[in-house]
C-alpha cells in the first residue's frame, strides 16, 4: 500500500514562476523541445550525462555557472551574493515562462528567442553579476571579468545518455537488509513494464520529464562485486538517529543553505525531517531553538531532500504553488515508508566531531546540465541493494520497494562550517580511504529512504524545471545541530566500534 501525503500547505500559495516546453524550428521542421539551462552547483564545463528518447531534440539555454566563476567570497558579502545567485536561477526559470508564452511565435520566427528571451536574460544576469562585484568590492578587491559569466545561448542537444553509476557502495550497509536477499530475481515480475517502451511518464502533463528511458529494471543492473575493505585502525562503529519519515508533512521550496533569505530558492519541494524551524529565513539561533522530530532531543539537525511524486495524473495540494505546479513539479507527494539516518566511521582511522551548524550538500541539483561530477545519489530496490544506479530510476519487482541513498562527504577542512560554493569546506575521502591534505575525517551521514510505490515507471523526484526530473539531479542537504554532548557520544561510539542508536 502506498503512502501519500495530502496535507494542506497554505504557506506555499501566491508565488509565481513557471517553466515549460517550447516549440522551435529544428532540422528543417517544427519539433517539440524541452528547454533547460546549464546552471547549477557543479563544475562548469563538465560533460553532461543525459538520458533522452531517441529522436527527441532538446534545446538548451546554456549559461555559465556563476558560482564557480567567483573568487572566495568574504563572509560580509556572502548573504548578498547568495541572494543574487538565487535571483539568477529565477531569471533562467523566467526564461522558460517566456518560451512557453511565445512558443507559437518562436516556432514561426526562431530569431524571437534571441531578441525576446536570451537578450533580456543576458542583461538581467549582467546586472546581477555587477551587484555581486559591488558587494564583494565593499569589503575586498572587486573581482574582474564577471561580465564574462553573463552570456547565455540556445543550443541543440543531441547527446544520448549512458547507464552510469553502477556498483557504488552507499555507505556501510548490507544489501537487502529489509528483504530476503536470497530471492531469485527471475521469479518476479516487475509490473509488466518494459523500461524504455510505451508512454513517457510525466511528459504529457508536466512536459519536462521524466521519460521512459529514465527508468531501468533493477534486475538488469550488474551487482557490485567490489566492496571496500576496512583497514586496521578503522572506526567501525555506527550511530543511528531516528527522526521519523516526515509523517507530519513539513514541506517548502526553500533552501536555507544555498539561498538563505530567498523564498522558493529551490524551485522544487523538499521533505524535512528533524528540525522543524527550517525555512529560507532560519538563522542558526532559530535552528538551535527549533523543535525536532528526532527521538533524541539532543539532535536538532535538519535533514532534507527533494520530494518524490507519483506521475499518475493526480494533483497534489501544491499544484498552484511555488515549488509545485508553478515550477513544473506535479503529482502526489509520497511519504517514505522508512527513513534511516546513520553516521558511520572512516575505513582507515578515527573520526573527529563535526562542528555545530556544519552545512553539507551532497549530489548536484543541476547535474543534468552541469554533468555528473558531483552527482552522488544512488537508486536501488529492497532485496537488490548490491545493484546501484545513479542516472536511472529503478523498476523494482513486485513486493520490492524503491530505495534512495545518499552517502555524504566525510572529510572537513577543520575551519569552516560553509563555503562560498557550499562544497569546498567538505570533501570525500580519496580511494585509499584517507582525507585530502588539510582535511580531517568526521562521521559520515548515510541516508537511506525507502518508498512503497507501484511497480514500473511513473515516479520522479522534484527538480529545478530545467533539469527535467532526471534521477542524476537527486541531492540531499544536512545541517548539524547536534548538541555537543550527543556529538561526543556519537564520535566515541563510532571510534569504539559500537553500534548505537
Amino acid at each position: 500500500m502506498r503512502r501519500t501525503s495530502r496535507k494542506k500547505r497554505s504557506t506555499l500559495a501566491d508565488r509565481a514562476i513557471a517553466a515549460s516546453a517550447a516549440l522551435i524550428l529544428g532540422g528543417g521542421g517544427l519539433v517539440a523541445v524541452n528547454v533547460y539551462a546549464s546552471a547549477g552547483e557543479g563544475p562548469s564545463g563538465s560533460p553532461p550525462t543525459r538520458t533522452q528518447n531517441a529522436g527527441r531534440q532538446l534545446s538548451t539555454i546554456d549559461c555559465p555557472e556563476a558560482v564557480n566563476g567567483l573568487p572566495e567570497v568574504p563572509d560580509q558579502a556572502r548573504g548578498e551574493v547568495d541572494r543574487e545567485l538565487a535571483a539568477m536561477d529565477t531569471q533562467i526559470t523566467d526564461a522558460y515562462r517566456q518560451f512557453a508564452d511565445r512558443k507559437e511565435q518562436i516556432a514561426r520566427d526562431p530569431g524571437l528567442a534571441e531578441n525576446a528571451v536570451l537578450g533580456p536574460l543576458r542583461g538581467k544576469r549582467a546586472a546581477s553579476l555587477d551587484r555581486i562585484g559591488i558587494a564583494i568590492g565593499r569589503v575586498a578587491e572587486r573581482p574582474e571579468g564577471l561580465e564574462s559569466l553573463a552570456g547565455c545561448s540556445l543550443r541543440a542537444d543531441d547527446d544520448q545518455g549512458q547507464n552510469a553509476g553502477q556498483g557504488q557502495d552507499p555507505g556501510d550497509q548490507d544489501p537487502g537488509q529489509e528483504e530476503d536477499p536470497g530471492q531469485d530475481p527471475g521469479d518476479q515480475d516487475p509490473g509488466g513494464q518494459d523500461p524504455g517502451q510505451g508512454e513517457d511518464p510525466g511528459q504529457g502533463r508536466g512536459g519536462n520529464g521524466p521519460e521512459a528511458a529514465d527508468f531501468v529494471d533493477i534486475r538488469s543492473v550488474r551487482p557490485d562485486a567490489d566492496r571496500p575493505r576496512k583497514r586496521r585502525g578503522a572506526s567501525r562503529g555506527s550511530f543511528t538517529t531516528d527522526c521519523g519519515r516526515n509523517e507530519n508533512g513539513k514541506f517548502n521550496p526553500d533552501n536555507v543553505i544555498v539561498a538563505p533569505g530567498v523564498s522558493n530558492g529551490a524551485h522544487h519541494m523538499h521533505d524535512y525531517v528533524g528540525n522543524q524551524a527550517n525555512d529560507a529565513f532560519a538563522s542558526d539561533d532559530d535552528l538551535a531553538d527549533g523543535a525536532t522530530t528526532c527521538r533524541n532531543q539532543g539532535d536538532r539537525s535538519t535533514y532534507y531532500w527533494p520530494v518524490l511524486r507519483l506521475q499518475n495524473g493526480q494533483d497534489e495540494d501544491d499544484v498552484d504553488a511555488d515549488g509545485g505546479g508553478r515550477d513544473q513539479n506535479t503529482g502526489e507527494i509520497q511519504t517514505p515508508s522508512r527513513v534511516t539516518l546513520k553516521f558511520v566511521g572512516s575505513p582507515v582511522g578515527r573520526v573527529t566531531a563535526m562542528p555545530r551548524f556544519l552545512r553539507i550538500i551532497t549530489g548536484d541539483a543541476k547535474a543534468f546540465t552541469n554533468g555528473d561530477a558531483n552527482a552522488n545519489a544512488s537508486w536501488s530496490c529492497t532485496g537488490f541493494e548490491d545493484r546501484q544506479v545513479k542516472d536511472k530510476y529503478p523498476i523494482c519487482p513486485e513486493g520490492s520497494q524503491v530505495v534512495r541513498t545518499f552517502a555524504f562527504q566525510n572529510c572537513w577542512d577543520g575551519q569552516n562550517t560553509d563555503s562560498a560554493n557550499h562544497r569546498t569546506h567538505v570533501a570525500f575521502a580519496r580511494d585509499d580511504g584517507r582525507c585530502p591534505s588539510g582535511f580531517r575525517a568526521v562521521p559520515q551521514l548515510v541516508q537511506r529512504i525507502v518508498y512503497d510505490v507501484p511497480p514500473g515507471p511513473g515516479f520522479a523526484v522534484d527538480s529545478f524545471p530545467e533539469q527535467l526530473h532526471k534521477p542524476v539531479t537527486d541531492h540531499g542537504d544536512f545541517i548539524n545541530v547536534f548538541d555537543e554532548r550527543l556529538m561526543r557520544n556519537m564520535v566515541r561510539c563510532i571510534n569504539d566500534g559500537r553500534r548505537c542508536r
